[in-house]
């Protein structure tokens, strides 16, 4: 089972591996972009993880809508607005529960690559995080690794299109040949996830 005390160590993890890639986060951007999307990725899960561990005895959907909260109120940058509204649909989708069966934990995944299409009106191979999101969120009810695959191979794919949304559009083919920072941090998100999956997988098979 999935409890609410792990989606809080997921959050903390999160947190700490915006802290560790944040200056690689901001060489990509800085490739493509305005060069802080490191800082806000760090900024935004330090804030989600910090609204969601201060909650008492909550609901998983309580601890979305906090992180959404927390996220949006420390990140100005586009990343807030998405990022909010992608916790703000898992929480929607995932309910006022405290414990879920692990196979249900790729809602997770499908939720939030929902709220983040619809909030940035993204395609998919437009270069931005939709094309990790999307990907995975397609595997939501496959094994974690299939998932984990899906978001890290999106990322990478990304070094092979022209962005025509968001910052790295003015670019045009010169956006060509750098991975898209969001889709790398999304990748980063979703292996946190599939690695907490199994790990709590391997917990329960064991005699």
């Amino acid at each position: 089972m999935y409890h609410t005390t792990d989606l809080t160590d997921l959050f903390a993890r999160l947190a700490a591996v915006m802290a560790q890639e944040r200056d690689a986060l901001c060489r990509l951007d800085g490739e493509i972009g305005d060069g802080d999307h490191g800082i806000a990725m760090e900024q935004g899960m330090a804030a989600a993880h910090q609204a969601v561990a201060a909650l008492s005895d909550p609901s998983f959907q309580d601890q979305f809508n906090a992180a959404a909260k927390g996220f949006l109120n420390a990140v100005g940058a586009s990343s807030g607005p998405l990022y909010a509204t992608g916790f703000m649909h898992a929480a929607k989708a995932i309910g006022p529960r405290r414990q879920m069966p692990l196979a249900e934990v790729g809602q997770i995944i499908a939720a939030m690559a929902q709220g983040i299409a619809h909030r940035g009106k993204a395609e998919v191979g437009q270069k931005t995080m939709l094309d990790v999101w999307a990907p995975a969120a397609a595997l939501a009810q496959a094994a974690p690794a299939k998932m984990r695959t899906a978001a890290q191979a999106g990322a990478a794919a990304t070094a092979d299109m022209v962005a025509t949304l968001g910052r790295a559009a003015r670019l045009g083919p010169r956006s060509l040949g750098h991975r898209d920072p969001g889709a790398v941090s999304a990748a980063l998100i979703i292996t946190e996830l599939c690695d907490q999956i199994e790990a709590l997988s391997q917990q329960e098979t064991r005699p």
